[in-house]
Parts: C-alpha cells; structure tokens; sequence
C-alpha cells in the first residue's frame, strides 16, 4: 500500500494491543507510578505512557520505537496535552536500550529482543533495583492450528511456560491479567477501521480492490484461526 493508506491504517486505534480504558487504569495502578523516570520499549505512539506521566507531575517518559510514523503521533500527542516537556519520543532500538529506569513497559514488543525469554532477561538490565516493568505478551490460550501456528510463529508460549520463563529470569508477578474477549474484538475491528471507512468511501478506487483483499484477508484469518487461540497477558513485574 501507498504512503497515504498507511498513514491512514492505525487512525482509530487508541493503543496498539488489546486492552480497554478500564484495564489500562487498573495497570498504572498496579505499576505503582512515582516521581522519576518511566520508559516505554516498543512504544508506538505512547498511549500509554503519556496517560502515565499526566497521573504523576513529576514522572519524566521516554518512549522508544523504531516506527518514525508513530514516534511523530506521539510527539504531536503530547504537545496537545502539554506533557511534552515531560514525555520525549526516541526513535531506537528497543533491544538495545539501556538507560535505566525506575518504571518500565513494554507491551507487545518481545519480538524487537528474539523471545520472550531473552526479552525479559534483558529488560532486567533496564529496570532499577526495586522498580516495576509492565510486560505484555501473547500467549496461547489453547493449542493453536497449523494458520495460527505459522501465522505467530513458534516463540509463542502458554500462559504458565511464560510465568516460567519470568521465574526464571529473577521477575516476581505483582500483578496478572489477560485481555477478554471484547478488548481483543475491539483492538482487531479498531485495527481495520479506518480503512473499512476508506472504502466505502472510496469504491472507485484504483487502489480499492488491493485494501478490500487485504481487509478481508485479516478478518477471515481472525475469526476462523485465532480468535480465542491466542491471548494476551499484562503483567506487572518486580524484581
């Protein structure tokens, strides 16, 4: 697709992860959010950490993304709210990020570190002694199909493996929740909504038949192999 249809995609979607505004407040609370230093790996746009630094006046947020389209959502974001002077957005490596910070996230960019293992060994590299990271994955929440399977390759984990694997890197669990069926129903239609909205008002299009395709495509893959296959988790970790 174009330039304009891509900066077009992710228009309606308030965060890039399934996840409704009740449990994004339930989060920060359990992240116990304080004066200091709060970085995003993955960030995208930021959602997220801006809504963290709005709650506390004296937390400084760092985002950290590779993608330049989301990083200038983010920075335009945080000029509207008047939290730029305390929410910056660099464009970097999430893997090799190691400025420490006494709050972390990092939601939904395990792959940027290889596996979910090695992310979150290396994470403990970036959150102080007695900090807080919040991690989130996908996990299978059943045994997935041969689509599902191929589709989200074989680094995907079952929900205890992945408690394992933070176990096993030095993480205690503060706090664990996984997304329900409504968020990830909004977070897939949300995903595709701006350009469901494009072509129905733009039929004509030459470039009309290329999203119709593509649109159908991700929806049929989502309702016939992976809705209630694949979960996604929040954990609130220490260490």
């Amino acid at each position: 697709m174009d330039a304009e249809l891509n900066a077009l995609r992710r228009d309606r979607m308030r965060w890039n992860a399934p996840l409704s505004e009740a449990h994004a407040e339930l989060l920060l609370d359990r992240m116990a959010l304080e004066p200091g230093e709060l970085t995003d790996l993955g960030c995208g746009w930021g959602e997220l950490l801006l809504r963290a630094v709005a709650r506390v006046p004296d937390l400084r947020g760092t985002g950290v993304d590779t993608d330049a389209d989301a990083l200038a959502r983010g920075r335009s974001a945080a000029r509207r709210r008047g939290l730029d002077a305390r929410a910056g957005f660099t464009e970097a490596d999430a893997a090799s990020w190691d400025v420490p910070a006494g709050r972390v996230f990092c939601i939904g960019a395990s792959h940027a570190f290889g596996t979910t293992r090695e992310a979150l060994d290396r994470l403990g590299r970036v959150v102080r002694p007695g900090g807080r990271l919040l991690y989130g994955d996908g996990f299978w929440a059943v045994p997935p199909g041969p689509v599902a399977a191929e589709m989200f390759g074989d680094g995907v984990l079952a929900l205890p493996d992945l408690l394992d694997a933070a176990a096993e890197t030095g993480w205690r669990v503060l706090h664990l929740s996984v997304a329900d069926q409504l968020e990830w129903d909004d977070f897939e239609s949300t995903s595709r909504l701006r350009w469901q909205e494009w072509l129905l008002a733009n039929p004509a299009d030459p470039r009309a038949a290329g999203v119709r395709d593509w649109l159908d495509t991700r929806q049929r893959q989502y309702v016939r192999e992976y809705r209630g296959v694949l979960g996604f988790t929040y954990l609130v970790l220490g260490r």
